[in-house]
């Protein structure tokens, strides 16, 4: 079960950067992107599988308990990071609305 959390992220990450890479080649076709989403979908999946990454591989591999507290650690920064994103793409996703 523990491998295929890691699986998961690796899909979420390779998805983002898949994504990525489409948007630049919709961009350059003169398809104006939608900023705000496109931020969100870019940004998104990539932290999230890289906090599902980083969640389970020390103790996949039998860390030391220092490496899988730090990496603990870091994860919650990250998953702040990401609710502060969101947050901040939401608001600016309903105040652009608002003023329409």
């Amino acid at each position: 079960m523990d491998w295929s959390v890691v699986a998961m992220g690796c899909l979420l990450v390779l998805g983002s950067l898949i994504g990525r890479w489409w948007e630049r080649t919709r961009t350059r076709r003169s398809e104006g992107p939608d900023q705000r989403l496109r931020f969100l979908w870019a940004w998104l999946p990539l932290l999230m599988g890289l906090g599902m990454i980083g969640t389970k591989v020390p103790t996949l591999f039998h860390a030391p308990h220092t490496v899988v507290e730090s990496l603990d650690a870091l994860n919650f920064m990250l998953s702040v990071a990401v609710l502060v994103i969101v947050l901040w793409t939401v608001r600016r996703f309903f105040r652009s609305r608002d003023t329409m």
